[in-house]
Formats: structure tokens, C-alpha cells, sequence
């Protein structure tokens, strides 16, 4: 089945279960689901409901889709997503993406739990997204490009788009909020790095690691959305700190996730 066939039975779908415009679609990274749960009179579908949806197998997220209404936006929030290294496709990971734009989703904000590479920040610091380097040995784009989808060679110079990350600064700064900026550098697990990976990775320009995010912004902008790229430092990369564990990750979203969840909804406000 082509992939257009797929969108238009996953979009009918949604659109039968109660989903309508979307001014704003958010994928919320390992721990920081909650934020789905102060949407407004939500319509909560569980992937495993969704025609071609995959289902999240990672601890800490929940798994479903939910719609409604967040700081006067319609949002349509992912609480949890897909990973390379859980053995999908890239087409299966950036799926919900495709989804996003087949239902006219005009912006996304991508979210992540990442490791700190930057030595001047500390786990708990939120990090702006400036740009991201892809050393996940593959990209989404690869295969025959539907030009009524995206172009064949979209232009990745803005990824994150410039005034969404105005926005960004602008509203950390009017909260009082402490917010680093950086490069995403993409990964794909699901071991985390070793110290010389950590090391390659400061040297070549990135702030922070993960296993998540870049293919899905690769494919938000060939589908034409403005993004905006949010991580949670929760831990310190490899040989930065004594030893690296899930469980870690977990309990800083859980320290973090209130001021996540303020600035998330303050920045939704302004776009």
C-alpha cells in the first residue's frame, strides 16, 4: 500500500473520531507526556486503535494521541513516540509526522529527553534546538520523494524555524527561565555512546545527544512545517558522569516536567 493510500485512511480515521483543525501538533519525549494531560476537553485515541500506527514499546512513554485544546491553540499531542532502534522503518518513525501535515498541521513542537554534551550545562537544564546534526547513518528521505508531499532536496539551512525560536528565548525570558541553546546531535541507540563517541561529538559541534527527533523534523520540513525543538538535559553523556541509566532520565523529566510544561504553554500562546 503507497503511503498517500495510508494517510487518507489514517486522516479519515481521526477526523471520524473527533479530529478537526490542528494549529499546533507536539511529539513529548521520554517523561514528558504529562503536558498531554492538561489539554482541554481532550479526544484521547490509542495508537493501537490508528489504521498503519505503530505502538510505542519505551518505558515512560504512554502511547496515544490526544487532541483538543492547550493555551488557546487546537494541539494534537503525541505522548510517546517511535524509534529507530525498537527495529522500525524510518518510515514507520516519521509516520505520525506525515500524519500531522496530511491534516494541514501549519507547526510542530518536537521534545526529547537528551544527554548533555556541553559541559557548561547541568541535568535539568531545557535546551532550545538551534540546528541538528543527523549521525544516524540513514534519513528519512531516502527512496522515491512524492513531489506532491515535499520536494526531492529540501533545503535543511532553517530547519528550526528562526522566529519560533525568538519566540523561545523571549518567552524563557519573560518567565525568568534559564534556557540553553544548542545542537541536537541524533543517534541511534539504543546503547548510549561511549566516552570517544561523547568526545567526536563536542568536537564536531553538538550540545546534546539523542536517539529521537531528527528524522522527524527532516521530515516536518520536507512536508513544509514550521518547527520548534525543545530537549530536557537529564543526564550528563558518557564520561561526563560515573555511569548512564534510563531510570535517570525518567526521574529528571519528572524533576523538570513543571517548567516544561509552563514554558511549552507560554511559547504556544505566542505562535
Amino acid at each position: 500500500m503507497d503511503l498517500q493510500t495510508k494517510l487518507n485512511e489514517t486522516t479519515g480515521f481521526l477526523k471520524e473520531k473527533g479530529i478537526g483543525q490542528v494549529d499546533v501538533a507536539l511529539i513529548l519525549g521520554s517523561g514528558l507526556g504529562e503536558l498531554a494531560e492538561e489539554i482541554n476537553t481532550p479526544v484521547i485515541i490509542s495508537y493501537d486503535e490508528i489504521p498503519h500506527f505503530p505502538i510505542s514499546t519505551v518505558a515512560g512513554h504512554a502511547g496515544q494521541l490526544v487532541y483538543g485544546e492547550l493555551s488557546g491553540k487546537k494541539v494534537l499531542a503525541m505522548q510517546g513516540r517511535f524509534h529507530f532502534y525498537e527495529g522500525n522503518t524510518m518510515e514507520v518513525v516519521t509516520y505520525p509526522v506525515r500524519v500531522f501535515s496530511a491534516l494541514n498541521t501549519p507547526s510542530i513542537i518536537v521534545t526529547n529527553a537528551a544527554g548533555g554534551v556541553n559541559e557548561s550545562f547541568t541535568p535539568g537544564d531545557l535546551m532550545l534546538i538551534t540546528d541538528h546534526i543527523n549521525f544516524m547513518g540513514t534519513n528519512p528521505l531516502i527512496g522515491p520523494n512524492d513531489d506532491k508531499i515535499g520536494p526531492r532536496f529540501p533545503d535543511m539551512s532553517r530547519a528550526y524555524d528562526v522566529e519560533y525560536q525568538q519566540l523561545a528565548r523571549e518567552t524563557a525570558r519573560f518567565m525568568d527561565l534559564k534556557l540553553q541553546e544548542g545542537v541536537y546531535m541524533g543517534l541511534t541507540g539504543p546503547t548510549y555512546e561511549t566516552p570517544a563517541e561523547i568526545r567526536m561529538a563536542r568536537t564536531i559541534g553538538a550540545s546534546a545527544v539523542g536517539m529521537s527527533t531528527v528524522p522527524e523534523v527532516i521530515v516536518g520540513v520536507h512536508s513544509g512545517m514550521r518547527v520548534l525543538g525543545i530537549s530536557c538535559i537529564t543526564n550528563m553523556a558518557a564520561g561526563m558522569q560515573v555511569s548512564l541509566n534510563h531510570e535517570e532520565v525518567v526521574e529528571t523529566t519528572e524533576r523538570v516536567k513543571e517548567t516544561f510544561k509552563a514554558l511549552v504553554k507560554e511559547i504556544l500562546k505566542g505562535m
